[in-house]
């Protein structure tokens, strides 16, 4: 087991705040990276972020978004924002983009670490957002820590002697690890965070130090948003980038 690890989630093919997520995790120089999926759908560069990811992480799940790009989901269940970018990010995602996301798959564990890109209710489409969502998760897992995405916002959740604390988990949040408490952590999203605050979020996970720290990064939002509207993508994509919801 790595001793220190970044987890990301939700790239959506926001390149500008991807690039410097993977700078200001190169800094902290972790053992390895994990990502939660959805590295394609909403946003314009799907093909350097998937590239990007492809290279770096050591682990990587399949999101909705990734599935319905593939063709795995219908794009029906989708709504039409996000159906509408998945259609067109059919028509320019690469070979080696397609290949790399067919190869994923919504659920992975390690050593005392499970692993979703929804929830372990159903890693596709559960959001873990509710205490009936977060029991659910602790009562279908047995490991001490559990790390989901799909949601967009960043959250630690801990179960002791059967009571839920936590909640939202803004910059600077650090959590405990290695101690009695089980743990549920969600990153939050690199390129379309929903918690208010646009800038895009990562976590880091030291498992020497026994601490789990979450972290923001600025990123010029102007730039995605233009490619957006470039490519003829549904306006509210980019709009609610500057707005973090």
């Amino acid at each position: 087991m790595p001793s220190r690890v970044a987890v990301i989630s939700d790239v959506h093919a926001n390149w500008h705040a991807l690039e410097p997520v993977l700078a200001a995790i190169d800094a902290e120089k972790p053992d390895e990276l994990w990502c939660l999926g959805d590295l394609v759908g909403y946003g314009p560069r799907p093909n350097p972020c998937c590239a990007a990811v492809r290279k770096r992480a050591a682990l990587c799940l399949a999101g909705n978004h990734d599935l319905g790009v593939l063709g795995r989901l219908d794009l029906a269940e989708f709504a039409p924002d996000a159906e509408a970018s998945a259609s067109w990010t059919r028509s320019v995602l690469g070979a080696d983009a397609r290949t790399f996301l067919e190869s994923l798959s919504p659920t992975a564990r390690r050593d005392g670490v499970e692993l979703f890109h929804a929830s372990p209710r159903d890693p596709v489409w559960d959001y873990v957002l509710s205490a009936e969502a977060a029991v659910a998760a602790f009562e279908l897992t047995e490991e001490p820590l559990v790390i989901v995405g799909h949601s967009h916002v960043p959250l630690a959740l801990a179960e002791v002697d059967g009571s839920l604390a936590g909640g939202v988990a803004p910059e600077g949040t650090e959590a405990e690890l290695g101690t009695d408490a089980r743990l549920i952590l969600n990153p939050g999203s690199v390129g379309q965070p929903r918690d208010g605050d646009p800038r895009a979020a990562w976590l880091l996970l030291d498992f020497g130090a026994g601490r789990a720290s979450f972290r923001r990064v600025a990123y010029p939002v102007e730039r995605t948003q233009h490619e957006i509207r470039e490519r003829g993508l549904p306006d509210a994509l980019a709009e609610r980038l500057a707005r973090g919801v």
